[in-house]
Order: C-alpha cells, then structure tokens, then sequence
C-alpha cells in the first residue's frame, strides 16, 4: 500500500475525473473516482480517502448527499471540497453548509487544486 495520500474524484464527466486524476496523480496523490452518489458513498466507505473532490449534479442526485451520508455514520473523508460549474453566493453557503471546507469553481486551475489540498493538510 503506498504511503501517497488517496484522492476520491467524484463526478459523472469522465472525461473530468480523468483530467484531474492525472493532475493529482502527477503531484503526489493517488486518486480513487465514482460517478454518481451512490458509486462515492460506496467508494468512501472502502477506500477511506484523505480528500474527496464532489461534484454537485451528479445523475442520482445532488452530490451533498454523498457527504451527508458518509458524515451520518462517520465514513467522511478528512476533508471535503465542493466542485462545480456554479459560483454563487447560495451555493457556496449549501456547501459549506453542508461540511465542504471550499468551494471549487469549474474550471479549476491546476495551482489552485494542488494549493487548496495542500493547505487543508492533505499531502
């Protein structure tokens, strides 16, 4: 098992979940990815990722469920970031709200994804 820190990428474009997998794989992070809710309440469980990076529109609902479910049974990553196309007063509020330490705003640059990790200890 590598001592790399595990990064849960969840988002229903996987075309996104790999371009950020490769970011994060190529700055030290390993990366775990679901698709859905349902694939990220799951993949948490198991993999016990330091960080998730959560989509909010993901097909089987909105993706705060994914956290509040991990957070009912203590199954939450370390730390999580929200990680959408909206940048709005309200949705940032939701998300911090809801347990997000930031909101990230799509697209999201490189420096600002690898800093926003490494400020929140993840590294």
């Amino acid at each position: 098992m590598s001592d790399l820190p595990l990064v849960l990428v969840v988002d229903d474009s996987a075309l996104v979940a790999e371009a950020l997998g490769v970011l994060l794989e190529a700055t030290g992070y390993r990366v775990a990815a679901a698709g859905s809710v349902a694939e990220a309440v799951a993949a948490a469980r198991v993999e016990r990722p330091a960080a998730m990076l959560l989509d909010l529109t993901l097909p089987d609902g909105d993706g705060l469920a994914a956290l509040r479910a991990l957070d009912a049974t203590g199954d939450a990553p370390g730390v999580t970031f929200a990680l959408t196309g909206y940048d709005d007063p309200d949705t940032r509020a939701r998300c911090l709200a809801a347990g997000c330490r930031d909101v990230l705003v799509k697209p999201v640059r490189a420096a600002a994804l690898v800093a926003a990790l490494g400020g929140a200890g993840v590294a």
